[in-house]
């Protein structure tokens, strides 16, 4: 089955991401981090993208699309897929639909991460993304998981998007953009959501109940 996981940049998607791919064998679909590995490449396509990104705004869905369907197609995560952070607007949401639908697979959980944009703020200004193992750790909240990251403290690097103006462009996107597709599934019978304020592991054990049902 596959999940679809909401919620506004910093609303700690990847953390739970994380947490359902250990727990439950589950692959991460994250745009971002496709596009970030698009970026990584130094292709014509990368450039765009990044040019985008370290402006606060979205890819256009035709880039996403192309990204997204690569994955979807790999029959060694079917059915075992966690949107993380997408669909991000209406047509993508309709997108998503018709692909999923073309290879018959389904969405069984719509889960959404609801946070304020003051709690954002502090948890995007903090955080840190280790280069060599991708986790995901924050100077404010984990100063000793910090100090005793096994892979070294020199790994870890804050994303070049992270600073105060762009968290307020990027949420205020994500606001304007998004909306209108949690409304689009709020409808929808697997949609529940959860307070993004409460402690990693509060919504941790949250999710786990609605994946063992």
């Amino acid at each position: 089955m596959n999940i679809i996981l909401f919620g506004p940049p910093g609303a700690g998607k990847g953390t739970q991401a994380q947490f359902i791919v250990k727990k439950h064998n589950y692959f991460q679909l994250s745009t971002g981090n496709l596009l970030r590995e698009e970026v990584k490449l130094k292709t014509t396509f990368g450039s765009e993208i990044e040019l985008l990104i370290s402006n606060g705004k979205f890819v256009s869905d035709e880039i996403v699309n192309k990204l997204l369907k690569k994955s979807i197609t790999n029959l060694k995560f079917r059915d075992r897929i966690i949107f993380d952070g997408y669909p991000r607007n209406v047509e993508q949401a309709k997108n998503l639909d018709l692909i999923l639908d073309e290879f018959d697979q389904t969405i069984a959980h719509i889960i959404f991460l609801n946070v304020s944009r003051d709690v954002i703020e502090k948890r995007i200004m903090g955080r840190m993304t280790c280069d060599k193992c991708n986790m995901t750790l924050n100077e404010f909240f984990n100063k000793e998981q910090i100090e005793l990251h096994p892979c070294g403290k020199e790994f870890l690097k804050k994303r070049k998007d992270d600073n105060l103006d762009i968290v307020v462009a990027r949420y205020d996107t994500y606001m304007k953009t998004t909306k209108p597709v949690l409304d689009f599934y709020s409808k929808n019978v697997n949609f529940i959501e959860i307070d993004g304020a409460l402690e990693i592991n509060q919504i941790t054990n949250k999710i786990n109940e609605i994946l063992n049902v």
